[in-house]
């Protein structure tokens, strides 16, 4: 490619989608967006429920394994990250959730200067076209569309009830004035179809003569010259590319890609990367650790009545989706309910454990099938401790990475004691009446009298990841850091790394739509709007 572009973004996913549009907005600003993966024309990366179907589709999918966990039976979890068009919110659940106020004042308070919830709050609304109209805290007319469910099973229903029979409050809206409580899902969704970052981002600007997309094409490292990013070495269709960026290069591969190409490219501790061979353009320690993620404890119960989605027919979900107007189960996110809970164990006024709700038998990421009909709440713990690490497998970008979570290893062991309180709630929520037309025997765990010491099994056994992985170029004002304030990489030019990686702490909820918040923010960082 002769062309030369001002910016280069690597990776289309939650937050390289939201770049190439904003940076596009300049019809004198020429962008290249690279991606890793396919384009997003797979139909079932567009109907809700075919969110099901994706987890055995490859070729959308980094399918990531972490290293054996020591506190999990040195079990290896499985990692799925979006490979195509969109990143992970062409693949996820679509909960649209940003989390409280005091997570992002618990940033700005560990160093990311302008990113407390006042800071952000405006970013969060101009991506956001919420259907339920603008107010305050919600936006009406951004490219992201937030909309109610169009269908919700009965039993999604039965579990808010439980909730409330259980002593919470009914909420509306977990995005609201008060997070906690139990109620429905908002859903990043546009007239009952997946609005991922490529759809709500790149459909409307992939006409602008000034953006250029190219897919299929992994980046193998991030150029420089005299301490400088200066452009990419790519491959795409068998053929290797240098492809120069005139003002910067901007990274957005997410929390497991990210540090994997900073330290090929020479940006990493320089102990790691002699080992393989890699020349050190700036010793970077920090790059790869402060991994956290959500750590998650699923309790499932048998269905005495056939109406969960367990033997629902595909075709029939198909049929009245796409010839229907986009209406019955085939919108479903399936995860269509759920609550946030304050523990006895919380040590401030936060919510700090999340409820998904699946009115169908979820084992080992719906990889695993179970017989009969049956139902399951996911639970984690918002805040843990314990943090993990990426480093390099080898110095080939086609290599994936080292990931070492490190779940439930923080010395303190407080991250296994709210598990357990996970486990114990879920199994509150599953007793209240409301379940009785529907419980019949429990699956996992296999009874519903554990002790505190045979819940500790369970999970150790059990718990997997809830697809928040964050941290791993952690931002802040010390030297340590790295990324700055502007998510500039320290200790070089010309470079910044904007997605979930550079989060200093896992919010309250779920990350995408903090994902694209972060991007939304730094297209005016870039611009020098801020």
């Amino acid at each position: 490619m002769s062309q030369e572009f001002d910016y280069i973004v690597i990776g289309a996913g939650s937050a390289g989608c939201v770049l190439a549009n904003r940076l596009s907005e300049d019809p004198d600003a020429r962008v290249l967006l690279i991606e890793a993966g396919p384009r997003d024309r797979h139909p079932f990366l567009h109907m809700p429920a075919g969110l099901a179907k994706l987890v055995d589709k490859k070729g959308v999918n980094w399918s990531y394994d972490t290293a054996p966990e020591p506190q999990l039976n040195g079990r290896s979890l499985w990692w799925p990250r979006g490979k195509v068009l969109g990143g992970s919110s062409s693949i996820n659940a679509m909960c649209y959730i940003r989390g409280v106020p005091g997570d992002y004042d618990d940033w700005a308070a560990a160093g990311a200067d302008g990113w407390n919830w006042n800071g952000v709050l405006p970013f969060f609304r101009r991506s956001e076209r919420n259907s339920r109209g603008d107010d305050a805290l919600h936006g009406s007319l951004g490219p992201l569309y937030v909309s109610d469910l169009r269908y919700t099973n009965p039993l999604s229903s039965v579990f808010i009830e439980a909730g409330v029979q259980a002593g919470y409050v009914r909420n509306q809206d977990f995005n609201g004035p008060e997070q906690q409580g139990f109620g429905f899902y908002q859903v990043t969704q546009k007239n009952g179809a997946r609005c991922s970052s490529a759809v709500a981002y790149l459909d409307p600007a992939r006409e602008r003569r000034n953006l250029h997309i190219v897919t299929g094409a992994l980046v193998g490292r991030i150029t420089f010259e005299r301490g400088r990013a200066t452009g990419v070495v790519y491959s795409a269709g068998g053929r290797a590319y240098h492809q120069r960026a005139a003002r910067e290069v901007l990274l957005s591969g997410g929390a497991i890609n990210s540090p994997q190409l900073l330290m090929l490219s020479g940006v990493g501790p320089a102990a790691e990367l002699r080992r393989h061979g890699i020349e050190v353009v700036h010793d970077a320690p920090q790059v790869g650790q402060n991994l956290q993620d959500h750590l998650d404890v699923c309790t499932l119960q048998h269905s005495t009545q056939r109406i969960t989605y367990d033997r629902v027919s595909d075709v029939r979900i198909a049929f009245d989706y796409y010839l229907r107007g986009h209406s019955g189960p085939g919108s479903s996110n399936i995860a269509e309910a759920g609550g946030f809970v304050r523990s006895a164990l919380a040590p401030d006024a936060r919510a700090d454990v999340q409820f998904h709700f699946v009115p169908a038998m979820l084992d080992d990421h719906g990889r695993r099938r179970l017989a009969g009909d049956g139902y399951t709440a996911h639970a984690c713990f918002l805040r843990p401790r314990s943090r993990g690490a990426i480093s390099l497998a080898s110095a080939s970008a086609g290599d994936k990475p080292r990931i070492q979570a490190n779940y439930l290893s923080d010395p303190e062991g407080f991250d296994l004691k709210m598990m357990v309180e996970c486990a114990k709630l879920s199994r509150e929520l599953f007793a209240q009446k409301a379940f009785d037309p529907y419980r019949g025997a429990p699956i996992f765990p296999k009874r519903n009298d554990l002790s505190d010491a045979e819940l500790v099994e369970f999970v150790r056994a059990k718990a997997e990841t809830v697809y928040h992985p964050v941290g791993t170029c952690r931002m802040g004002n010390d030297e340590a850091a790295v990324v700055d304030p502007q998510l500039r990489v320290r200790g070089v030019e010309g470079l910044r790394v904007i997605d979930a990686s550079v989060m200093p702490s896992l919010i309250g909820g779920n990350t995408n739509a903090p994902t694209m918040m972060i991007a939304e923010r730094a297209s005016d960082l870039i611009r020098g709007r801020l």
